[in-house]
Protein backbone atom coordinates (compact mmCIF):
# COMPACT_ATOMS: atom_id res chain seq x y z
CA UNK A 1 0.00 0.00 0.00
CA UNK A 2 1.48 3.16 -0.75
CA UNK A 3 0.17 6.70 -0.07
CA UNK A 4 -0.66 9.34 -2.80
CA UNK A 5 -2.64 11.61 -4.72
CA UNK A 6 -4.95 11.20 -7.27
CA UNK A 7 -7.97 12.53 -9.14
CA UNK A 8 -6.45 15.98 -9.64
CA UNK A 9 -5.37 18.14 -12.54
CA UNK A 10 -2.03 19.46 -11.13
CA UNK A 11 0.50 17.48 -12.93
CA UNK A 12 3.12 17.09 -10.08
CA UNK A 13 0.92 17.69 -6.84
CA UNK A 14 2.68 18.27 -3.52
CA UNK A 15 1.56 17.35 0.21
CA UNK A 16 0.81 21.25 0.67
CA UNK A 17 -1.21 21.71 -2.95
CA UNK A 18 -3.10 18.54 -1.94
CA UNK A 19 -3.74 19.75 1.48
CA UNK A 20 -4.63 23.15 0.46
CA UNK A 21 -7.33 21.78 -1.94
CA UNK A 22 -5.80 24.04 -4.90
CA UNK A 23 -4.61 20.44 -6.75
CA UNK A 24 -7.62 19.02 -6.76
CA UNK A 25 -6.38 15.52 -6.19
CA UNK A 26 -7.26 13.31 -3.30
CA UNK A 27 -5.12 12.05 -0.31
CA UNK A 28 -5.64 8.30 -1.53
CA UNK A 29 -3.84 4.84 -1.08
CA UNK A 30 -2.39 2.83 -3.90
CA UNK A 31 -3.18 -0.82 -3.35
CA UNK A 32 -1.34 -3.42 -5.89
CA UNK A 33 -2.31 -6.94 -4.76
CA UNK A 34 -2.34 -10.28 -5.92
CA UNK A 35 -6.08 -11.38 -6.50
CA UNK A 36 -5.44 -14.85 -6.00
CA UNK A 37 -4.60 -14.24 -2.15
CA UNK A 38 -7.43 -11.28 -1.93
CA UNK A 39 -10.07 -10.45 -4.44
CA UNK A 40 -10.92 -7.14 -4.84
CA UNK A 41 -14.56 -7.51 -3.10
CA UNK A 42 -12.14 -8.31 -0.10
CA UNK A 43 -10.62 -4.69 -0.49
CA UNK A 44 -14.22 -3.31 -0.55
CA UNK A 45 -15.13 -5.01 2.65
CA UNK A 46 -11.75 -3.41 4.45
CA UNK A 47 -12.53 -0.06 2.35
CA UNK A 48 -16.47 0.16 3.66
CA UNK A 49 -15.77 -0.39 6.79
CA UNK A 50 -12.76 1.31 7.91
CA UNK A 51 -13.50 4.81 6.62
CA UNK A 52 -17.32 6.84 6.72
CA UNK A 53 -18.69 7.01 2.89
CA UNK A 54 -21.39 9.04 3.65
CA UNK A 55 -19.44 12.05 4.69
CA UNK A 56 -18.97 14.31 2.04
CA UNK A 57 -15.59 15.83 1.63
CA UNK A 58 -14.71 14.61 5.34
CA UNK A 59 -12.79 11.76 7.13
CA UNK A 60 -13.12 12.39 10.75
CA UNK A 61 -11.67 15.64 11.28
CA UNK A 62 -10.47 16.21 7.56
CA UNK A 63 -12.26 18.35 6.02
CA UNK A 64 -12.13 19.20 2.18
CA UNK A 65 -12.77 18.03 -1.38
CA UNK A 66 -9.13 16.32 -0.57
CA UNK A 67 -10.71 13.94 1.21
CA UNK A 68 -13.79 12.73 -0.24
CA UNK A 69 -14.43 9.08 -0.31
CA UNK A 70 -13.77 7.72 -3.57
CA UNK A 71 -12.61 4.23 -5.46
CA UNK A 72 -10.48 4.56 -8.71
CA UNK A 73 -11.51 1.70 -10.75
CA UNK A 74 -8.59 0.27 -12.73
CA UNK A 75 -11.39 -2.10 -15.29
CA UNK A 76 -15.23 -2.87 -15.73
CA UNK A 77 -14.90 -5.54 -13.45
CA UNK A 78 -14.02 -3.20 -10.35
CA UNK A 79 -15.93 -0.49 -11.30
CA UNK A 80 -19.11 -2.95 -11.47
CA UNK A 81 -18.17 -4.57 -8.29
CA UNK A 82 -17.97 -1.05 -6.42
CA UNK A 83 -21.45 0.38 -7.84
CA UNK A 84 -23.13 -3.32 -6.62
CA UNK A 85 -21.52 -2.93 -3.27
CA UNK A 86 -22.94 0.65 -3.21
CA UNK A 87 -26.24 -0.22 -4.16
CA UNK A 88 -25.90 -3.26 -1.71
CA UNK A 89 -25.34 -1.00 1.48
CA UNK A 90 -27.79 1.87 0.03
CA UNK A 91 -30.68 -1.16 0.03
CA UNK A 92 -29.25 -2.59 3.09
CA UNK A 93 -30.33 0.68 5.22
CA UNK A 94 -26.59 -0.03 6.46
CA UNK A 95 -26.64 3.48 6.79
CA UNK A 96 -28.64 6.72 7.99
CA UNK A 97 -27.25 8.55 5.42
CA UNK A 98 -26.63 7.65 1.79
CA UNK A 99 -23.51 6.46 0.43
CA UNK A 100 -21.74 9.33 -0.82
CA UNK A 101 -18.64 7.57 -2.64
CA UNK A 102 -17.41 8.07 -5.61
CA UNK A 103 -16.22 5.63 -8.55
CA UNK A 104 -13.83 6.99 -10.53
CA UNK A 105 -11.61 5.48 -13.72
CA UNK A 106 -8.02 5.21 -12.57
CA UNK A 107 -6.25 7.92 -14.81
CA UNK A 108 -2.60 8.56 -12.73
CA UNK A 109 -1.38 8.07 -9.49
CA UNK A 110 1.38 10.69 -7.62
CA UNK A 111 3.32 9.20 -4.72
CA UNK A 112 3.17 11.06 -1.87
CA UNK A 113 6.70 12.22 -0.49
CA UNK A 114 8.82 10.31 1.68
CA UNK A 115 7.86 11.31 4.76
CA UNK A 116 4.41 10.16 4.33
CA UNK A 117 5.59 6.57 3.81
CA UNK A 118 4.68 4.49 7.09
CA UNK A 119 3.28 7.31 8.74
CA UNK A 120 1.50 5.34 11.27
CA UNK A 121 4.60 3.22 12.06
CA UNK A 122 7.01 6.28 12.18
CA UNK A 123 4.57 8.34 13.88
CA UNK A 124 1.85 6.28 16.26
CA UNK A 125 2.16 7.94 19.46
CA UNK A 126 1.35 10.96 17.75
CA UNK A 127 -2.56 12.58 19.02
CA UNK A 128 -4.19 11.45 15.49
CA UNK A 129 -2.42 8.01 15.04
CA UNK A 130 -4.06 7.47 18.61
CA UNK A 131 -7.32 8.25 17.98
CA UNK A 132 -8.18 7.92 14.04
CA UNK A 133 -5.77 5.22 12.68
CA UNK A 134 -5.02 3.07 15.32
CA UNK A 135 -9.08 2.27 16.17
CA UNK A 136 -8.82 1.26 12.37
CA UNK A 137 -6.27 -0.63 12.31
CA UNK A 138 -7.57 -2.19 15.40
CA UNK A 139 -11.31 -2.90 13.95
CA UNK A 140 -9.63 -4.13 11.06
CA UNK A 141 -7.20 -6.86 12.65
CA UNK A 142 -10.84 -8.30 14.47
CA UNK A 143 -12.99 -8.16 11.96
CA UNK A 144 -10.58 -10.02 8.93
CA UNK A 145 -8.20 -11.60 11.89
CA UNK A 146 -9.03 -15.02 9.69
CA UNK A 147 -7.72 -13.23 6.95
CA UNK A 148 -4.52 -12.54 8.02
CA UNK A 149 -4.18 -15.65 9.48
CA UNK A 150 -4.27 -17.00 5.74
CA UNK A 151 -2.08 -13.97 4.59
CA UNK A 152 0.61 -14.98 7.10
CA UNK A 153 0.56 -18.36 6.27
CA UNK A 154 1.27 -17.77 2.28
CA UNK A 155 4.00 -15.36 3.13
Amino acid sequence: MTPGYAGGTSPNPTYTDVANGTSGHIEVCQINFDSKIVSFDELLEVFWLIHDPTSIDRQGDDVGRQFRSVIFYHNQQQKESANEYIKIMDDSSLYIKPIVTSIIKYSHFFRAEDYHQDYFEHHNHQPYCLLVIKPKIEKFRIVFSDKLKTLKSTN
